[in-house]
């Protein structure tokens, strides 16, 4: 459903027929670390995060995974190899 309580006309999880059944009846503004983010909305009340109700517990541990304004790299992982099993496989492969 459409919100109707401070993020007008923006479909929202969390409305209802009878209101907003988020914690507190209502969205939370973004932090400092949305800024720049693509999915935040500007409204009169304020700026709030379309995905998410409160942007806070987003970045509590780290980086928001809908973040868009951020560079992710994945991690490239080494494997270590045990020489002793890399020499004994050679020798079967031959």
């Amino acid at each position: 459903m459409q919100c109707v309580t401070l993020k007008k006309g923006v479909e929202c999880a969390f409305m209802t027929r009878k209101g907003c059944n988020f914690n507190g009846g209502h969205c939370h503004e973004v932090v400092e670390s949305c800024q720049g983010c693509s999915r935040t909305v500007t409204s009169s009340h304020g700026t709030f995060c379309s995905v998410a109700p409160q942007p806070a517990v987003k970045w509590a541990r780290g980086n928001c995974n809908f973040a868009t304004h951020i560079d992710r790299k994945a991690a490239e992982q080494t494997q270590k190899i045990n020489p002793l099993k890399a020499s004994k496989r050679a020798a079967a492969s031959r």
